[in-house]
């Protein structure tokens, strides 16, 4: 069981919560991830580690609203508990032995993901570029967290509402066209983002790693949920990954397998909402 020390909400649908772990918190690093349940009742479900403090003891963790147990979670405020809390999980991330430039790139929530990375290129005295990706301004997160930790931020968004217009591949493209000469580049978010990004980069030979996020439950190899291909070979993203080479992942099994219960998890998710509102109409109700 962990305590919530601090919620802080970055855009209407992602919440960033800081919990009391001190033993995740002393061997946690940048690529692994936690799995938490909420209850007894609960599901299991992975999130990634966003940061650690060492000496406060505390792990963060940002998550968007998608089903019912984000939605849960997202209700629960400071000095409130989380029932399982389990990690580090999976494999830190493994950079080409002397890298000297890396790009990071994140797409939308994925970001939250993508800040660690930066966070511990640039602790190892890496060069670090960043690639926000958003589709409007009213969503973008941790810009102040990435200008801290890399060399330059580049902020794109769908629309144009905020930094340049157009996609992380765009401007991904444009640099290294430019000349910019990466050692690596490490891409996470929307599996059809981490793809192209991957495309982006294979006719230039540069070494590109993705997050993979796929259905997981137990976080130990055994249950077999979160399988991937990955160069022809069947991995497990809990034990193997999360990170693999995102020249040699099959992005299209992935997007498929990914999309399975996402009308389960809808239905869910609205049964709780009608739950919600008819307890909100009978305490209105008493107040008359």
């Amino acid at each position: 069981m962990v305590k919530i020390v601090r919620k802080r909400a970055l855009n209407s649908s992602v919440t960033l919560l800081e919990v009391e772990a001190p033993l995740i918190a002393q061997k946690a690093l940048a690529g692994q991830f936690i799995i938490l349940r909420l209850d007894e009742q609960g599901e299991r479900i992975p999130l990634t580690i966003a940061d650690f403090d060492r000496e406060k003891g505390t792990v963060t963790i940002i998550f968007q609203k998608v089903g019912l147990t984000t939605q849960l979670l997202s209700e629960l405020e400071e000095g409130g508990v989380i029932l399982d809390f389990v990690g580090p999980l999976g494999c830190p991330t493994e950079l080409p032995e002397n890298a000297k430039r890396v790009c990071v790139i994140g797409g939308g929530v994925g970001c939250a993901i993508a800040y660690p990375q930066a966070k511990a290129c640039r602790a190892r005295g890496i060069a670090v570029d960043v690639i926000a990706g958003f589709r409007s301004k009213d969503i973008v997160i941790l810009e102040e967290e990435f200008r801290a930790v890399s060399d330059r931020l580049f902020v794109m968004t769908d629309d144009g509402s905020y930094g340049e217009r157009g996609l992380v591949t765009q401007k991904l493209q444009s640099l290294v066209d430019g000349g910019v000469r990466y050692d690596a580049v490490i891409a996470i978010g929307p599996v059809p983002m981490m793809k192209f990004v991957s495309q982006t980069t294979r006719p230039y030979g540069i070494p590109t790693l993705v997050s993979l996020n796929p259905i997981m439950i137990d976080g130990t190899g055994m249950c077999g949920g979160c399988r991937v291909t990955v160069g022809g070979e069947m991995k497990f993203a809990c034990v193997d990954g999360p990170d693999f080479d995102g020249h040699k992942v099959d992005f299209d099994e992935l997007m498929n397998r990914n999309g399975l219960y996402r009308g389960q998890e809808a239905r869910e998710l609205e049964r709780h909402d009608c739950r919600m509102d008819q307890m909100a109409r009978r305490l209105m109700g008493r107040k008359k």
